[in-house]
This record gives C-alpha cells, sequence and structure tokens, in this order.
C-alpha cells in the first residue's frame, strides 16, 4: 500500500522516429550482388524494439566512439545495419589494410569516399598476385593527403614514380614501412625529401637498392627522423648518410644487411650522440663498431645478436661507458667470444639493468654471480642454451635476485633442486618459464605451483627445436605440443602448435633456396652449424 511498483513500464512516445523496413536494409547486398535475406531478423527486430530505432537519437561521435571498441570484423557487421551506421562506421575509421592487387585501381574512388578520414594505411600483395602500380598509388595519396602512416608490401609494380608522387601529395607522412618493393634510392630520396614530419622508416627486402651507386640524401627529413629499421638489404650502407645525419635518431635496427658496418658505427658514435636503442643481428660488426656505439652514453637497450666478431672487449667497453643501460640481450651463437669478463663488466657498470636475455654463452657463476649480486634492479632474466648454468647457478639467481619478476630457462642442464630454490627465493617472481631441460619433471612444477599460488609456470619438457630461431623472426616456433600449468597448479592446457608456424616454414623455405647471402660474406663455415640448433624466442617474457 503506497509504494509504487519495482518496475515502470515506459509510456509509448509517438515522436520517436520509426524504423523504416525499406530504407533500413535496402543496401544490404553480398559481394556477388546477390541481396541478403533479412526477413527473419527484420521480424525479430520489429518485435523486440517496438518498430523504434532506440539509436536515432545518438549522436554521430557518440557511435563512432562505440565502434572504436569493435574488432574489424563487428565493424563490418555494423556497417550493414543500416545507411547511418555505414556512414559513420566510413568516416571514423582511420586505420585501413587492404589487398593491394592490380584490380584495386577501379575502387579506389567508391572506396576511399566511404573512408575518407583514413590516416593509416597498409597496402598488402601476396607474390603470387600482380600488385597495384603508380597510377592506383597516385589515385590512393590524392584521396588520402592526410596519410600519417603508410606500410607497402609486395607492391612489386609501384616505381620511384609512383613514390614521387605520393611523398608530394602526403606531406603529413610520419611513419612509412617499406617491403618486398622494387624501387630504389630514388624513390626513397623523394620521400625523405619532401616529407619533413617522418619520424619512422623501415625498410625491408628492397631490390632497387642493390648496385649502391646512389646514397639516400638525410635533409630535409633527418631533422625530424627518430627511428630507422634496416632488415635484408644487400647494400644498407646506401643509408649510412642519412643515418649519420638523423641528429634525432633515437632507435637504429640493422638486422642481416650485408657489408662492413664498422665504419657507420664510428661516424654513428661521433653525429648521434643521443641513440637510445640499439639492434645488432646477423651483420659484419666487431669490436670496433662496438666501440663507436659505445659514445652514445644515453643507450638504454642494446641486442647483440649472432655477431661472431663482437667479443667481450667491444662488451667491456660498451659497459663501462653507457652506465644507463636498462636491456641487454645477447646471443653469442656459442662462439664463446663473449663471456665473463664482457658480463663482469656489465654487472660493474650497469647498475640499472633491468633486463637480460643470455643465448649460446659460456658464462660461469663468477659473472652470474656479480649480475645477482650488483643488477639489483633486474626484473627480466632469461638463460636459454647455456650449457655452465646449473643448479648452484639458479639458487644464487633465487636468493640475490630481490626484484626478479619474470625468469625464462630453456635448455640449461638445471634439475628439480634449481626450481626448488625459487620456492623461497625472489619475493617478486610471476612468472617462470622452463623449456627443453630435460632433468626437471612435472611433479616439481606442481609442486613449487602449490607453494606459491601466484606464480604462473610454464613448463615444457620436450627437446625438438626450430631450425632458427632468430629474434626478428618472430621466435622459435616449436612444432610440438607443449603442457603448460599456470596459477597454483590447475589442470594443464594443451597448447598447439600456432598458425605463425606456416609464415616461419615459408621464411626458412626461402632461406633454404637462396642461401641468405648476407652470411657468406663474413660467417666461417664453421658456425653455420649452430644456426640449426638456436632457439631465440622474442617471447621468453610473454
Amino acid at each position: 500500500m503506497g509504494q509504487s511498483p519495482s518496475t515502470v513500464l515506459p509510456s509509448p512516445d509517438f515522436n520517436r522516429p520509426e524504423i523504416c523496413p525499406s530504407n533500413r536494409y535496402d543496401h544490404l547486398y553480398s559481394v556477388s550482388g546477390v541481396p541478403l535475406d533479412c526477413n527473419t531478423d527484420l521480424n525479430f527486430m520489429e518485435d523486440s524494439t517496438g518498430g523504434f530505432d532506440y539509436t536515432a537519437n545518438l549522436p554521430d561521435d557518440c557511435l563512432a566512439g562505440i565502434f572504436q571498441f569493435l574488432s574489424s570484423t563487428d565493424r563490418k557487421c555494423c556497417s550493414l545495419v543500416c545507411k547511418r551506421w555505414m556512414r559513420v562506421d566510413g568516416q571514423s575509421r582511420h586505420r585501413l589494410s587492404l589487398n593491394a592487387q592490380a584490380g584495386m585501381l577501379d575502387f579506389v574512388p567508391s572506396l576511399f569516399k566511404r573512408f575518407d578520414s583514413v590516416t593509416k594505411l597498409t597496402l598488402r600483395c601476396d607474390r603470387k598476385s600482380i600488385s597495384i602500380n603508380d597510377d592506383a598509388l597516385i589515385l590512393i595519396s590524392l584521396r588520402c593527403k592526410n596519410l600519417t602512416r603508410l606500410k607497402l608490401r609486395g607492391c612489386r609494380e609501384v616505381t620511384e614514380v609512383g613514390m614521387a608522387a605520393l611523398a608530394q601529395n602526403c606531406k603529413s607522412l610520419k611513419k612509412l614501412s617499406l617491403g618486398s618493393c622494387l624501387f630504389g634510392v630514388t624513390g626513397l630520396n623523394a620521400v625523405v625529401s619532401n616529407c619533413p614530419l617522418l619520424e619512422e622508416l623501415s625498410v625491408k627486402r628492397l631490390r632497387g637498392t642493390h648496385d649502391g651507386t646512389e646514397m639516400i640524401d638525410p635533409v630535409p627529413a633527418a631533422s625530424s627522423l627518430k627511428s630507422i629499421c634496416l632488415k635484408e638489404l644487400l647494400n644498407g650502407q646506401s643509408f649510412a648518410p642519412l643515418i649519420i645525419g638523423s641528429k634525432s635518431l633515437r632507435t637504429l635496427k640493422v638486422i642481416r644487411c650485408m657489408g662492413d658496418w664498422d665504419n657507420i658505427f664510428e661516424s654513428v658514435g661521433k653525429f648521434n650522440a643521443g641513440l637510445i636503442e640499439v639492434h645488432l643481428e646477423k651483420i659484419q660488426v666487431s669490436d670496433v663498431g662496438l666501440s663507436g656505439i659505445s659514445k652514445c652514453l644515453s643507450l638504454e637497450t642494446l641486442h647483440i645478436v649472432k655477431t661472431p666478431e663482437c667479443s667481450n672487449v667491444g662488451l667491456s667497453v660498451v659497459a663501462e661507458r653507457c652506465k644507463l643501460l636498462r636491456k641487454l640481450h645477447v646471443d653469442g651463437w656459442r662462439t664463446n667470444r663473449i663471456g665473463d669478463d664482457g658480463l663482469v663488466a656489465v654487472a660493474n657498470h650497469c647498475l640499472n639493468l633491468q633486463e637480460l636475455v643470455l643465448i649460446g654463452l659460456f658464462p660461469t657463476s663468477l659473472s652470474l654471480t656479480a649480475i645477482a649480486s650488483n643488477c639489483r634492479d633486474l626484473e627480466r632474466f632469461a638463460l636459454c642454451g647455456i650449457g655452465t648454468v646449473g643448479d648452484a647457478e639458479i639458487e644464487c639467481i633465487a636468493s640475490k635476485c630481490v626484484a626478479l619478476k619474470k625468469l625464462c630457462i630453456k635448455a640449461c642442464p638445471i634439475s628439480n633442486a634449481g626450481i626448488e630454490a625459487l620456492a623461497s627465493g625472489c619475493p617478486n617472481l610471476v612468472k617462470i618459464k622452463v623449456k627443453k631441460c630435460r632433468n626437471v619433471t612435472g611433479e616439481v612444477v606442481e609442486w613449487l605451483c602449490a607453494r606459491r599460488g601466484s606464480l604462473a609456470f610454464s613448463f615444457e619438457d620436450s627437446e625438438v627445436e626450430a631450425l632458427d630461431g632468430s629474434a626478428s623472426d618472430n621466435g622459435a616456433q616449436d612444432n610440438t605440443i607443449g603442457f603448460t600449468t599456470y596459477l597454483g597448479g590447475q589442470v594443464p592446457v594443451a597448447e598447439a602448435a600456432s598458425s605463425s608456424n606456416i609464415n616461419s616454414n615459408r621464411l626458412t623455405t626461402f632461406r633454404n633456396k637462396f642461401g641468405f647471402l648476407v652470411g657468406r660474406n663474413f660467417v666461417p663455415s664453421p658456425f653455420r652449424r649452430w644456426s640449426t640448433n638456436d632457439n631465440i624466442a622474442n617471447d621468453n617474457f610473454s
């Protein structure tokens, strides 16, 4: 008595806009042009909504904001709901990825009339198809003058003419990524000369730079360039003027590029002292080049991966000068040129080290104890393929690495005793990954998870190794089924090999077919045998 009902029935509002079935669904057509059968859905929606469109009064900005939380597939479905949703989706979509085949030219006007706000564009064509040509790229650049990011993959029909027009029409470009294209230095010079806001440049397998007769002009984009990534180039030295002239450069990655890089890195140390991140992988660089890099006193991240001419001397020089180093990855390729001397120098001088990955080295307890004792901020530690790391070294890490959060151990001769030491050590440890350690059993994994219920433990005892495990190749992919235990010893879940194995197999086939010419210049033949046993993964701490 005297109480209102718990639910209030909505009063009919005859001023609300009604759904017009003929207007709402008249654009629903499949790709083949056959109308979609939506009678059932239409009747259901009219029954459930009472004949009213409850999103009609929602502002376009709010609707666009909702679309931003959806995946690309869900957004495609939403664009089929009604004409208004299609319009809002097109106007609010800033990122677009397209299959850049030759037939795309006919659809460019209508496509970019709908998506008129695109600022990030990816054009990708597979190797078996004919890609878009200069005409299509020019038309796209005229329709997308506000582009800030562009990625071209496999666009083999694009020449210097198309790149020059792109540079003229898209002067706001900040990030450019090129892969498997055929144009050369002239096209790159056009971009560098006409895009003064360019900040990131990534070039992979650019065939037109093979002759080495031309150089990349560093003006005027050199004033804004912050990141340069070069991969699998036969003549990466043509980028030397651009690298040296980029005074604002912060990140430099040189991966599997031919030629001697020592002289370039010496100049980099003189003219690019502000470098923060350097990646060196499978290139011809020695301690001379590392000495040049050591002049970058602000260096925080350094990757030395499969560079057999680098030794303890170069690493020691870097450690003594770059005291701000926070992340260090060293893959010695089992050449035994980097060991205790270099790592002890790191322990004595790089006290701010937070992440350390050691692969294919032969350190002893001397250097590992020094690292565990001096690097008190070490949070992520990976030991892969190190035959000198046993239970005693793991016990030392457990007792001294107080800040450690993630630990990865792969193919090391440790046993259950080493894992048991982690039960009382490393109080901040949240994740452990153990792979290919044959003396570690599942019983100790369950025991440790029971002792530390919040600890995530990834365990795999398979001894099958990938063909190649370069960090830049998305890591090593194991063609096996691993068993992972998480959070207090729950039921193990089988993890099948991911679909990325397909891409890895394609890359391996390419290398086997062409022999990857880079390695033939400077890698001695005794070292090549290790390439089939490497197991470097970029997901050590994932």
